[in-house]
């Protein structure tokens, strides 16, 4: 493939950047035939692939010779790919506008959209919003001048050359053109996404009902999300003519629901204080589906947390922020406290962070507001219970996925996730983590050299200052301007935890571990893997100084 493109990005991943988004789709489709052991996610975008992998099993040299050769193997014939049918009704706020805006009548602009087959090219923005392109499609349709504030699930739209509908509602700028009623995403199902890169995808206009004026769904028999159109469903699963029909797929075992059982408690919140969550260590692997792999902000504290007292380190806790946390216990538990460091009180009893503590039942156990660092995990033997999404327990603050944030009120139960007895004390010689001035090593971006060679040098020697604006999406950065020297606009292309994107203000912002798949703002600098357990601990004031990591050369 010529104009293949390899650019760092972090200490965890390459982006593969390539001429055109049809170079995008070939590489993609070469990526995930034979992916080899380590590849953690392959993201597609309109002009990169983002390869994120563990090192430890594929190392960054042997990803950048694999994604080499797989882009100079001979083009494949394509697989055939899933065709889904979307029932549309033609009825968005902006239609008439926008066929205005192109030239055409509405009827003119929904037949051309009806008669179009399009191809998921990548995901992005939201869990299972596709981006939707097609050669039988030349408009290229300008966004709104003032985003909406809201636009409900099922809203599909127009922007640029793309077509996409919204799984949930949510912010967009999009402009509206009808609405579907077909779930886009839903975490039970066997592929959660219903549009996933390469689908092809045609919208199937509906005819408002003469009497009721509901608008049925027409064509062939309808088809379960995981069956073939046009073909009776598989034995057990539920027909919907709402999920859309998906010809040329053969039938995915549907994961079995869960009996409406509800466990017994083993604490209830009193306080969840600023904000408490459950959260584990996320649902890395989904990206291509538009879904962030959240879990803990500070894993290595949670990690801990479930060591002392017996837990596997995977088990689901609560991270709490800032503090303020109050529960009581229905049965004796076993708990500890890490990362963030203030007073825990137990039955009136002070507690020390890093150590396994019983808790009684009956008993309230406060975890006051913390004096250092920002993030504290609770850590309950046996593991929290908690409704999981995609093989994770974590909540996801910016898509919606996972459990709630706790509340006053909120019942947690035990996982029975315990794998080993409560160890003996652990004479490890803890400390607060220090939250004044917290140095993060930085590896190489993708978009390092949109920036001056004085923004590269301020980024090294500034102190930078974390602003109110941080959460589990991300941390907005206080300090000098990191001027570019390109000024043109990048098109969408994959992000991952610890990226730091550079809006056109000139001030960095680090995503966080719910922050979005895809962006298109430029990434002059990666935190490294270990840098993020760091940064979770940073609060609003806390003074920031990058170091280079030793992960390869910057540019001159």
């Amino acid at each position: 493939m010529t104009g293949l493109r390899l650019l760092p990005f972090g200490d965890r991943a390459v982006l593969a950047e390539v001429p055109s988004l049809h170079a995008v789709l070939d590489l993609h489709a070469q990526l995930t035939a034979a992916p080899p052991p380590g590849v953690v996610d392959i993201v597609p975008a309109a002009r990169t692939v983002l390869v994120r992998v563990d090192p430890g099993a594929l190392p960054l040299t042997a990803a950048r010779a694999w994604i080499t050769a797989a882009a100079e193997a001979p083009a494949a014939a394509p697989a055939p790919s899933s065709l889904v049918e979307l029932p549309i009704t033609y009825d968005g706020a902006d239609l008439a506008e926008t066929a205005d805006l192109l030239g055409l009548t509405p009827a003119e602009l929904t037949a051309r959209h009806a008669a179009a087959e399009w191809t998921v090219a990548f995901t992005g923005f939201a869990p299972g919003f596709g981006y939707l392109v097609s050669e039988e499609w030349p408009f290229d349709v300008p966004r709104r001048a003032t985003p909406r504030t809201r636009v409900p699930a099922g809203a599909v739209g127009l922007a640029g050359a793309f077509s996409g509908a919204y799984p949930r509602e949510t912010p967009g700028g999009w402009q509206l053109i009808g609405t579907t009623p077909a779930p886009l995403f839903d975490p039970d199902a066997g592929t959660s996404a219903l549009l996933a890169p390469g689908a092809r995808v045609r919208f199937v206009p509906q005819v408002p009902d003469a009497v009721s004026g509901a608008a049925p769904v027409t064509g062939a028999a309808p088809a379960d999300r995981a069956g073939t159109a046009g073909a009776p469903p598989p034995p057990g699963s539920t027909p919907s003519a709402s999920r859309g029909r998906a010809d040329s797929t053969p039938p995915v075992p549907r994961v079995p629901a869960t009996p409406n059982l509800t466990p017994t408690p083993a604490l209830t919140i009193r306080e969840p204080g600023l904000l408490a969550t459950v959260q584990d260590q996320g649902r890395p692997g989904h990206a291509a589906e538009g879904v962030a792999v959240s879990g803990a902000l500070d894993r290595a504290a949670l990690r801990t947390a479930n060591r002392l007292v017996g837990n596997d380190e995977g088990a689901a806790g609560v991270e709490i922020t800032l503090g303020g946390f109050r529960a009581v216990a229905h049965t004796d538990l076993w708990v500890a406290v890490t990362g963030a460091w203030g007073p825990i009180r137990c039955a009136g009893r002070e507690l020390a962070p890093y150590e396994a503590h019983l808790w009684p039942a009956g008993a309230e156990l406060q975890v006051d507001w913390f004096t250092r660092g920002a993030r504290g995990y609770l850590a309950v033997r046996g593991g929290l219970d908690a409704r999981a999404a995609l093989g994770s327990r974590s909540t996801d603050i910016l898509s919606g996925l996972g459990p709630a944030p706790l509340a006053a009120g909120s019942a947690l139960a035990l996982a029975a996730a315990a794998a080993r007895p409560v160890p003996p004390d652990d004479l490890h010689p803890w400390s607060p983590p220090r939250d004044d001035l917290i140095e993060v090593e930085l590896a190489p971006g993708p978009r390092a050299d949109w920036f001056a060679p004085p923004a590269l040098a301020a980024l090294f020697e500034a102190a930078w200052t974390v602003t109110g604006q941080a959460d589990r999406v991300g941390i907005r950065l206080d300090g000098p301007l990191l001027d570019r020297v390109r000024t043109d606009e990048l098109p969408s292309e994959g992000m991952a935890p610890g990226a730091l994107q550079v809006p056109p203000a000139g001030r960095p912002v680090i995503l966080g571990a719910d922050g979005p798949v895809t962006g298109g703002y430029p990434v002059i600098a990666v935190v490294t893997d270990a840098g993020r357990d760091a940064l979770a601990q940073a609060r609003p004031g806390t003074t920031l100084r990058f170091r280079h990591a030793r992960t390869g050369p910057w540019p001159a």
